[in-house]
């Protein structure tokens, strides 16, 4: 569990359906309890970034909206409010244990490009240097790839970039799933959760339901993806259940939580 316990520089991602209440209003006990982990974590002296989803999400609860609008014009409406919202509560519960903020905005092509891609290593060098928790979602509201439906656009594939570009030591995906599991677990109860994956094998993409399919082990499919593209990079990748924050504390304790995806002659 070393490269667990050990990590100093961590990526944290958390998602949509951890963050809100099926109403689309933000769970604010638990972002409040999730900002509190992180700086936990930061102050025992590791580096702590943390990518964020749910923008749209939480535009639609603060417009009172019930029902994702078809039109890409108004979902990028929608996510530039949601967005505003969610930095807000982050600025005021990091702000509460005397931790700063700041918002990082990314698309596919700044990435893609060796300029744009060179000047956002050197932001995230310099917040983390300066002990600044990035907050990292991608720019919904002018990137369509994530609103149109296209695989790219997911936000568990932006964490693993997020991991590569700050070479990162570990990368940790909060979610709604507890992990990989041998069979699917809603409809057979014999399944058992699976511990370590050492090197993704097609064996277990299908577990996961295929690549760019959410059906299969409760959606674990971008999740193996991100931690493909995470272990490819030399970065180990935990899927976890967000439900209750503070069982952060206990993976960096040791403790064996969720699925630990190693890159192929990683030591346990």
């Amino acid at each position: 569990m070393s490269h667990i316990t050990q990590a100093k520089r961590v990526v944290v991602k958390v998602g949509t359906s951890t963050l809100t209440y099926e109403t689309g209003r933000l769970n604010l006990r638990r972002v409040e309890e999730l900002c509190k982990v992180l700086c936990g974590l930061q102050n025992e002296g590791r580096e702590v970034v943390l990518v964020t989803s749910g923008a749209v999400g939480v535009g639609m609860g603060k417009l009172g909206l019930h029902k994702h609008p078809e039109e890409i014009e108004q979902r990028q409406a929608i996510a530039a409010v949601g967005q505003c919202e969610l930095m807000f509560m982050y600025d005021k519960f990091f702000g509460e244990y005397n931790h700063t903020v700041a918002q990082v905005l990314l698309t596919k092509d700044v990435v893609q490009d060796t300029v744009t891609k060179r000047n956002v290593e050197n932001t995230f060098q310099t917040l983390l240097q300066r002990g600044i928790i990035p907050v990292v979602n991608e720019n919904d509201s002018v990137a369509t790839d994530e609103l149109a439906g296209k695989n790219f656009g997911d936000n568990d594939t932006l964490s693993a970039t997020v991991a590569t570009l700050t070479e990162a030591d570990l990368l940790v995906i909060l979610t709604d799933i507890d992990g990989l599991y041998s069979s699917d677990p809603r409809k057979d109860p014999k399944a058992k959760r699976i511990p370590y994956v050492y090197g993704i094998t097609g064996e277990i993409r299908a577990l996961a339901g295929g690549a760019g399919s959410d059906r299969g082990t409760g959606g674990m499919a971008t999740k193996v993806t991100a931690a493909c593209i995470a272990n490819d990079a030399g970065i180990p990748c935990v899927v976890m259940s967000g439900a209750n924050p503070r069982d952060l504390y206990d993976l960096f304790d040791g403790v064996v939580l969720g699925t630990t995806f190693l890159p192929l002659g990683a030591e346990n």
